[in-house]
């Protein structure tokens, strides 16, 4: 299914493209994952037709209220949450993100596999907006039952102000080594998701994100060294040595995808309940674990990324949680579609 994974042998340099202004016909065609600098202007839907936040957090089994919270944020100035969360502990998570976003937003959709979990929420009276809601799922092995930790990916599409967008958040294989093994998971994944109503001669989403725990690591470059860098606020020279760069650079999963700039530290593995990198045993390497991309694939629709961070003050987990604002803009949205969106806004 390469309208949500595309896979081209083709290899080319990844670009930097300024102001964060991705053209569908540009980002389709390239090999590799662009690199996007984020604008940090947001007027909040009054440039940009739709505001969307994505969120994602592999839990590690614990959970709390506050940084429930924090992950919501307090100044929800987007139409849309998407939240995808990894290795969710046996809590009711849902009713806790229900009861964070009372005040501003409503559940749209939602996709749950064991401890792989999906939310979609919109701003209050969003469900006028609403069309076409599918969700789907698909198993790649892992470890559920007692250990909560599945791997595979849940996903949800749906049409909202007229965008048909798909939202996958999922959680691969762990380890340095498996790196094979990721790039089939995402090969499969992309395949297997809503292939049962596939239809072969309907235009791709134009607008694709993936989130989650992809689990791809640093190559090449051992704990300590790293480490270093980082501590020197020198993270960004490691972007060399990130897995899914390099496979996305060979062709082999997100080509054509668009991410923002790695400018946050690596996201994994912390000691839980500081900022402390993994001072086990295994001193792990840090990474870039938690990832968030999106694809357009419709030359009338222009995307902005106004963030792309890490959330660094929750602890509870040994990973970070990343979040991302982008903006979408319909350039040839019908009139008198806008005309009913206004209208509702105003209710």
């Amino acid at each position: 299914m390469d309208r949500l994974c595309s896979l081209i042998s083709a290899k080319r340099r990844k670009r930097r493209t300024p102001m964060a202004i991705i053209d569908s016909a540009d980002a389709s065609e390239e090999a590799g994952i662009t690199t996007v600098e984020t604008n940090k202007t947001c007027e909040f839907s009054t440039t940009s037709d739709l505001c969307i936040c994505v969120v994602t957090w592999n839990m590690n089994g614990q959970v709390s209220y506050e940084d429930i919270k924090k992950l919501v944020g307090g100044d929800r100035k987007y139409d849309v949450l998407v939240a995808g969360l990894q290795e969710v502990p046996r809590s009711n998570i849902l009713g806790l993100l229900e009861d964070a976003l009372a005040d501003t937003h409503i559940l749209l959709g939602k996709a749950v596999m064991q401890s792989l979990q999906l939310y979609i929420f919109g701003s209050k009276n969003s469900d006028l907006f609403i069309k076409e809601v599918e969700v789907d799922k698909h198993d790649v092995g892992g470890c559920g039952g007692l250990i909560r930790r599945k791997k595979g990916a849940v996903a949800i599409s749906i049409r909202y102000k007229g965008i048909q967008m798909v939202f996958i958040s999922c959680h691969l294989s762990a380890h340095a080594h498996n790196v094979e093994e990721r790039n089939s998971q995402c090969r499969h994944i992309s395949h297997s998701l809503f292939s049962k109503t596939w239809n072969p001669y309907a235009k791709p989403a134009p607008v694709t994100v993936w989130l989650g725990d992809l689990n791809y690591r640093l190559q090449g470059i051992d704990t300590f060294p790293a480490r270093n860098l980082i501590e020197n606020n020198l993270h960004e020279l490691l972007t060399t040595k990130d897995q899914l760069l390099q496979e996305a650079e060979r062709g082999q999963v997100f080509s054509g995808y668009c991410e923002g700039t790695l400018a946050f530290k690596p996201t994994y593995k912390y000691n839980i309940g500081s900022s402390d990198y993994d001072t086990s045993y295994k001193i792990r390497v840090p990474a870039w674990t938690d990832r968030i991309l999106f694809k357009i694939e419709d030359e009338d629709i222009n995307a902005t990324l106004h963030s792309y961070e890490s959330i660094d003050s929750i602890d509870s987990s040994d990973h970070k949680p990343v979040k991302a604002h982008l903006c979408l803009k319909v350039n040839k949205m019908d009139r008198s579609f806008k005309s009913r969106i206004s209208k509702y806004e105003q209710v």
